[in-house]
């Protein structure tokens, strides 16, 4: 049995403030002092902020009107044995990745989490690589049969280091960008010999890591905007914790993400 001495944690959660940028369209965190020490005796402080900012896990409320909130949601769903796979040799701006690109990296077992590393949050806003339209705009996401793969894996989460689980373009991205839509559309005929709306339909499969794979009986939900440490966890199994606020009616939360490291089998 492993010692919790042995344990390692690496924390896959981006800093948060003022300058993280939410999802486009979202409202940014705001923050303030509403008292301070000389006179009251105590620092005070109000924030404002949408779900949709830092790394935050989306809730199936988010997408699923009789969806549960986050405060539904079990330990045993947010805390469970997972793999996190290394994408990053691969990716490129509007990169799409398939689950046979995934397993040819690591083991995925039924019931785990997933946490895919695309490379992209050397773009995010704490980075010296910082690129806010490259990593809200042009990240990667999943091909369409993917959604299937992660039905049959039963796969509890999906964790994201970018802004969407989703490719940018399979969102209302598309629409409030049409240059980047352009750009995008040009590169696919180019690579796969498809245009945009041929590989990401719309209507028929608009959003579809969101819209597909929340309701029930799925609830394969996930995470996005991770971080920090993790680049020293290429494709390594580990235990993966996801700690939102116990929010009743929270259709999604802003949350840590934490990888233990150590233990015997998982």
């Amino acid at each position: 049995m492993s010692k919790w001495s042995d344990i390692k944690m690496y924390d896959l959660t981006i800093p948060l403030g003022i300058n993280t940028p939410p999802w486009p369209t979202y409202e940014p965190l705001q923050m303030k002092f509403f008292k301070r020490l000389a006179p009251n005796g105590a620092n005070g402080q109000l924030i404002t902020h949408s779900n949709h900012v830092g790394t935050h896990l989306d809730g199936p409320l988010h997408f699923d009107t009789a969806g549960r909130d986050i405060a539904s949601l079990e330990l045993t769903k947010l805390c469970a044995p997972g793999v996190v796979v290394d994408l990053r040799d691969q990716m490129e701006d509007f990169g799409i990745y398939t689950a046979e690109d995934i397993e040819k990296r690591v083991e995925v077992k039924e019931g785990d989490i997933l946490i895919i590393n695309t490379g992209y949050h050397i773009y995010g806003w704490d980075s010296p690589t910082a690129d806010e339209r490259r990593y809200m705009l042009r990240h990667p996401g999943p091909s369409l049969d993917f959604i299937q793969w992660v039905r049959d894996k039963k796969i509890k989460w999906i964790g994201v280091d970018c802004g969407s689980a989703d490719h940018p373009m399979n969102t209302k991205i598309r629409d409030w960008e049409p240059m980047e839509a352009e750009k995008c559309d040009k590169i696919f005929q180019e690579r796969y010999g498809k245009t945009l709306n041929e590989v990401y339909p719309w209507p028929e499969h608009y959003q579809a890591m969101h819209i597909e794979l929340f309701c029930k009986p799925y609830e394969a939900i996930h995470a996005e905007c991770l971080g920090g440490d993790i680049d020293k966890l290429s494709n390594k199994r580990v235990v993966i914790g996801c700690f939102p606020w116990r929010l009743v009616e929270g259709e999604s939360c802003i949350s840590r993400i934490v990888a233990f490291d150590g233990f015997d089998d998982v």
